[in-house]
């Protein structure tokens, strides 16, 4: 704690002025250090009784406070918010001020309306074998022309009507190995075309995709999707509306793309970006640690020796 600035005795004055007490006695010791006999005497005791601990200075703040709410008056507010009434409504009601109430709501936990609902548990899943469970999404990017502005730090660095580019992105359930290529929209074509490559693909690492599971974007929902998949032998799911979190793994990573590879450092074209999807891919599902696999590799989770086809 500072001492003010008149202060007539700081911690180390305090110290001194007991010690004059035994050389010089009571009175003449308070008359040097500039003190009355009633503060002279209160440090005195706080030394007899703490030593040097009770020559430090004291928060002001009151150990105990009045309070005007007693027990009935607090269930009546606690009820009054839990029917998720605004503190000042609750404060005229009840007639106390409303920093009595934010305090009494603070207490019990019920300062923000988020409190009254509590979120749901995540239920978490996991397939017992790779192939089992496909994920599927896709993410818009912004087609890079030349590089901008947030990179050089000049506001005169941008191009308009750049256009977008999607990228499309499948992830093994119980693998997370991942695969992603890029296409022109999100269309059906464009949509079948990377459920073919995505079935290759994981064929070429020894792994059947058996189930499907994606948003209900237009693409997913047409014929010629649903076509492709049961010629392919592929019972495809959809999420329920509203709930991304039904297909979590692929929007989680699909924000891994986005941090470490999509936006992860400064591209000079769409291009260059593109050609730097491979290497990504390779490092993320090879080399990179994930937490929900022991932080081992996708790769650990694939039987067989796949880390060369998966560098590959």
């Amino acid at each position: 704690m500072n001492s003010h600035k008149n202060a007539r005795l700081t911690f180390e004055g305090r110290k001194l002025f007991v010690e004059r007490i035994a050389v010089m006695g009571l009175m003449p010791a308070a008359s040097a250090a500039g003190i009355s006999e009633r503060t002279a005497r209160k440090w005195l005791k706080r030394f007899a009784e703490q030593g040097l601990a009770g020559l430090y200075d004291r928060s002001s703040r009151p150990q105990t406070t009045r309070t005007t709410c007693d027990a009935a008056l607090c269930r009546r507010i606690e009820q009054l918010r839990r029917s998720r009434m605004p503190m000042r409504s609750i404060a005229r009601i009840v007639g106390r001020s409303v920093s009595t109430i934010s305090r009494l709501l603070a207490r019990l936990g019920l300062s923000s309306l988020k409190a009254l609902e509590p979120a749901n548990l995540a239920v978490r899943y996991e397939r017992q074998r790779p192939g089992e469970l496909l994920h599927m999404d896709t993410k818009k990017l912004g087609r890079i022309v030349v590089t901008g502005h947030r990179a050089t730090g000049d506001p005169r660095d941008h191009t308009r009507g750049a256009g977008w580019e999607f990228a499309h992105v499948a992830i093994d359930d119980h693998s997370r190995v991942g695969f992603v290529q890029m296409h022109a929209d999100e269309r059906k074509g464009s949509a079948v075309e990377f459920l073919k490559a995505s079935v290759a693909h994981y064929a070429a690492l020894g792994v059947k995709i058996e189930r499907l599971i994606t948003d209900n974007g237009a693409a997913y929902r047409s014929r010629l999707f649903a076509q492709t998949c049961q010629a392919m032998g592929i019972k495809h799911s959809f999420t329920k509306p509203y709930r991304p979190q039904t297909n979590g793994k692929a929007e989680r990573f699909i924000q891994t793309c986005l941090r470490e590879w999509a936006y992860g450092r400064v591209w000079s074209n769409s291009a260059e970006r593109t050609a730097g999807l491979p290497a990504f891919l390779s490092y993320y599902n090879a080399r990179r640690p994930h937490s929900a696999l022991g932080h081992k590799p996708p790769a650990s989770r694939l039987g067989g020796n796949n880390l060369l086809q998966l560098n590959m």
